[in-house]
């Protein structure tokens, strides 16, 4: 069963009354297909979405959602993989405005923030305001883009719970809007007006107070022994809070209702003290129930996180991102990570010392280590905290999904439960890809359901039923951390009596006596069966030109293409503002419409044929929601579940363009490589035309930005001085060099040096400077012309050798060596893309084979590439750095804004210098007069330019070649 848009009839009263409440409501089709999804198994599309600014316009919404029955949903950073993140009517996200740290108290203990401040901005900024001595504690694997809002909702917890508990066990006061207009403020110890004026707010605080107290006085036995009887009982409401040894805290009673109660505007939250000293242990063990039976002993040290991970995620992720990605991790097929802390250094590894020979002594163990390299100890920790969209794709293929992703038993209880467990997946021929919290009995389980067929769907529905049926018998609940949304309410009764589920729906009442309140969840819940997003998708062959895993997608029950623009399942790691580089755009908008999941939950509403986006390759929603990702392809290398949006981009707009005009700068910088032709033959003249006047004629004609100075083509005289050793090598190659168009065009000495250095290792190379990889056409998705230039350029290349191909310009060697083989699909692209290598990365093999450069600078300020990065690996340049001896890297980590024609196109210059405003503004601004910059890539050496002119950047190859440039020559 499947659910649509409010019919137009039902949307305009309410749209009405926020517009005369002066109340932004936006209804674009692709506003609408990206706030459907979360990151759940769900789709529910909303009627509009509203970013509010402030508290009044809170009350205005609700003012309106009332006034004519329009559902109300509260959203923070959208990372719900229950489905409390999405409902009918209206959604109103928090994250965009409403996101103030308003005050950090370091005396009190305590921040006051809106419902929208990332988890770890408070994190950073309570470390920052007391030197480190106080910290906020939850930190859910998303803390880098969850909010205090979300993790309100549903009680969040995160990887150091089993010292700090949930985000109740954190809170003060809550500031809320009710249904019926009340403001109030929830305490520790009871109800009060938030504005003391406020006549109406006062009587609703006193009226309401009463009213939970007698609840809680009808079901003190109730409350006393059903609820609360584990530290992960997070299914339900948490009215245990209401008794009165517990001091009638409405505050934390609040907490973990999914925003079916009432609207949190404000919060004050505790702050606790930070260990001075910490220190991961790693153990490896043979499964994750002989893990789970270690728990017990873990816990006797008292350490601040106990977390777990099995083997699949671990291939991923070394499958993903390469084998450096998961540094020091022991022997085994599961492992933990057990976090120590206290007062010193010695004290912290003395602890380490005894707890690895307590659990050598238990015998299950295979292997374990302390990890006190940083390096290595962030790398474990981002395998952990992409768990969930590294296990939604495993290297082993296929796909799972969440839906029973959260359970939590006691942690004594935690190895009969796994393997009871895993007898239940055999059962139903079920694969379950766990990792989680172990020290608080919490386990994270993706399931390979197979929810596009009708078979599959009643498979999900009898299991989780069975699911839930079997936590219940070991004292567990049926969520330990997400909370229950669409994923678990309807099964609720299995967990609790039916006298405790009328005492959850008077509770919820009694808050929203207007029962708009995000529908569907807790109480009177939708069926878990229900708008599931892999149902109701039309089967239609999408044609493409990239062959998009075909086989897992057949695997799958779908079309390549449907598979495809469905690998992200919404975690929003693309909305995260620092680490990685994924995704520029957004951290420059701060737009869910301009991050990697909404342009993706735009084509998955493509593809379903939506009421919001129902023109498929034409659509002009997708066309917007693209129109300002830099095809940086970061996300292939950033997103835990593989988004590659590069190639989708490029897909869609090779049919969206089909039989309509292009923009111009599709022909002025998709054709560059024909221009090159022309220009390498009268570089003089164009140069002349350029710098004058006219210059910028031409630029507007051709549709680029008349901000930038362009840069001065090179002439063919040029680049066959700088080859002319090398034209006819007087043996076979050693190693080929690929000279690129932008090298080529731009910067033939660049080529030269980079033929020097080649030779300087011994080899002797060769030259191919008479081919063109298509970059420039993928790139402004004019894919046919793109498929026939890679095709002549792999027929040159394919010479029946394992030569390697040195590529100079990095994006064209990300495009021989990934986009070939999709493009053309054929034995000799995959011949050839084996054999691509980057400059960076031939430097770094050449320095391992006995290599010796001539003395390099100490210090050096590098942009690597984006399709460098994603495609050969996040750390290559710094390798290879690291590897010739420079002692300092100061690395632009981010995106440069130019990416190929995007940043020299008029209408993205703007974004292009914020997103250069990231990372390589800064960086350079670091970077004293003296010391060299690195930008391998033509468009980050102009964008070095376009921030300081002043300022020459380098390419790998100058910086390494013994010759002095042409300039300089005696």
């Amino acid at each position: 069963m499947t659910q649509d848009v409010l019919s137009t009839p039902v949307r305009a009263p309410v749209l009405a009354r926020l517009e005369a409440a002066g109340v932004l409501a936006e209804v674009t089709g692709h506003r609408i297909a990206t706030y459907s999804y979360d990151a759940s198994n769900y789709r529910v599309p909303p009627v509009a979405v509203v970013f509010p600014r402030s508290g009044q316009d809170v009350v205005a919404a609700v003012a309106a959602c009332r006034e004519t029955g329009t559902p109300l949903v509260s959203r923070g950073g959208g990372t719900s993989m229950a489905g409390n993140a999405i409902g009918p009517g209206i959604v109103l996200d928090f994250s965009r405005y409403m996101n103030r740290i308003i005050s950090v108290d370091e005396a009190t203990k305590n921040a006051d923030v809106d419902p929208g401040v990332i988890l770890s901005h408070l994190t950073l900024e309570t470390e920052g305001v007391t030197g480190g001595r106080l910290t906020f504690a939850p930190d859910p694997s998303s803390k880098n883009r969850a909010t205090i809002g979300g993790s309100l909702g549903n009680d969040a917890c995160g990887n150091h719970s089993v010292r700090y508990g949930r985000t109740s066990d954190h809170v003060l006061e809550i500031d809320v809007v009710t249904s019926d207009g009340a403001q109030l403020t929830a305490t520790a110890t009871g109800l009060r007006a938030t504005d003391p004026a406020d006549a109406f707010s006062v009587s609703r605080a006193f009226e309401l107070g009463e009213d939970l107290k007698q609840l809680a006085k009808d079901n003190l036995a109730g409350f006393r022994l059903e609820l609360g009887r584990i530290q992960r009982q997070v299914s339900g409401y948490h009215l245990a809070n209401l008794l009165p040894e517990n001091g009638f805290n409405v505050a934390r009673a609040l907490v973990g209702t999914e925003g079916t109660c009432a609207i949190v505007v404000r919060a004050r939250m505790k702050l606790v003290p930070k260990a001075p000293s910490a220190l991961l242990v790693c153990l490896g063990y043979s499964d994750v129930v002989d893990a789970a039976r270690d728990i017990e002993t873990i816990l006797e040290f008292s350490p601040a996180a106990v977390e777990g991970i099995d083997e699949a995620i671990v291939d991923t992720m070394k499958l993903r991102r390469g084998p450096d990605s998961v540094l020091g991790l022991p022997e085994g097929k599961a492992f933990l990570y057990v976090d120590l802390d206290g007062d010193n250094p010695e004290q912290v590894a003395g602890e380490a010392e005894r707890l690895l020979e307590r659990l050598a002594a238990n015998g299950r163990m295979v292997d374990g280590r302390a990890v006190p390299d940083l390096v290595q100890r962030a790398t474990l920790w981002r395998v952990r905290e992409d768990g969930a969209g590294l296990s939604s794709r495993p290297a082993s293929g296929g796909e799972s999904q969440a839906g029973w992703e959260d359970s939590a038993v006691a942690p004594q209880n935690l190895a009969a439960y796994l393997s009871d467990f895993r007898d239940l997946l055999t059962e139903f021929g079920l694969t379950g890809i766990m990792y989680g919290h172990f020290g608080a009995g919490c386990m994270h389980i993706r399931i390979t359901y197979d929810l596009r067929s009708e078979e599959g769907r009643a498979v999900f529905r009898k299991f989780t039923q069975t699911a839930a049926e079997l936590v219940v018998r070991h004292g567990g609940s049926l969520s330990g951390e997400h909370g229950d949304g669409r994923a678990r309410s309807e099964f609720l009764p299995v967990m609790y009596s039916p006298k405790m589920i009328r005492a959850f729906e008077t509770y919820r009442g009694l808050w929203d006596p207007a029962g708009i309140l995000n529908p569907g969840s807790m109480t009177d819940a939708d069926p878990i069966d229900a708008n599931l997003a892999h149902e109701g998708i039309p089967q239609r062959e999408w044609r493409t030109h990239f062959e998009l895993r075909p086989v897992e997608a057949a695997a799958a029950g779908a079309d390549p293409w449907v598979h495809a623009v469905q690998s992200c399942i919404g975690v929003g790691r693309c909305r995260s503002e620092a680490g990685g580089v994924m995704c520029p755009s957004y951290r420059a908008t701060g737009d869910e419409k301009d991050s990697t999941r909404g342009r993706s939950r735009a084509l998955q509403d493509m593809v379903r044929g939506a009421k919001s986006i129902d023109e498929g390759w034409k659509s002009e929603d997708v066309r917007e929601t693209l129109d300002l990702c830099l095809a940086c392809k970061a996300c292939s290398n950033d997103c835990p579940a593989g988004v590659d949006m590069a190639t989708y981009k490029s897909e869609f707009f090779s049919h969206y363009y089909e039989g309509k005009l292009r923009p111009m700068s599709h022909f002025s910088l998709g054709w560059l490589p024909r221009w090159l032709k022309l220009t390498t033959l009268i570089s003089p003249l164009v140069n002349l035309v350029l710098a004058s006047p006219l210059g910028k004629v031409v630029a507007a004609a051709g549709g680029l930005t008349t901000h930038r100075e362009m840069p001065k083509f090179a002439s063919r005289a040029m680049l066959r001085k700088e080859l002319a050793p090398y034209a006819n090598p007087s043996s076979p190659a050693d190693a080929v060099l690929f000279v690129d168009s932008f090298t080529k065009g731009f910067r033939p000495e660049v080529a030269g040096a980079a033929a020097r250095v080649m030779e300087s290792t011994g080899r002797t190379v060769g030259c191919e400077s008479d081919a063109c990889c298509g970059l420039t056409w993928i790139s402004t998705g004019q894919l046919d012309t793109a498929k026939k230039l890679m095709g002549k350029a792999v027929a040159k290349l394919d010479d029946g050798t394992d030569t390697p191909i040195v590529v100079i310009e990095p994006s064209c060697a990300a495009a021989l060596k990934k986009d070939a083989p999709e493009l053309l699909g054929s034995e000799a692209a995959e011949r050839v893309s084996h054999r691509i290598r980057s400059f960076a990365e031939a430097v770094k093999e050449w320095v391992d084979g006995g290599w010796t450069p001539h003395a390099v600078p100490t210090d050096v300020t590098v942009q690597t590439h984006c399709h460098e990065y994603s495609t050969f690996g996040a750390t290559v340049q710094r390798k290879a750095l690291a590897a010739l001896g420079v002692a300092n890297v100061n690395e632009a980590t981010g995106c440069c804004g130019v990416a190929g024609n995007f940043g020299f196109e008029a209408n993205h210059y703007d974004t292009s210098m914020k997103v250069a405003e990231q990372a390589l503004a800064p960086a350079l601004a670091k970077t004293a007069s003296d010391v060299p910059v690195l930008a391998d890539g033509f468009s980050c050496a102009m964008q070095v330019k376009q921030l300081d002119p002043d300022r020459k950047s380098l390419h790998l190859a100058e910086l390494l070649d013994q010759r002095p440039p042409s300039g300089e020559m005696q």
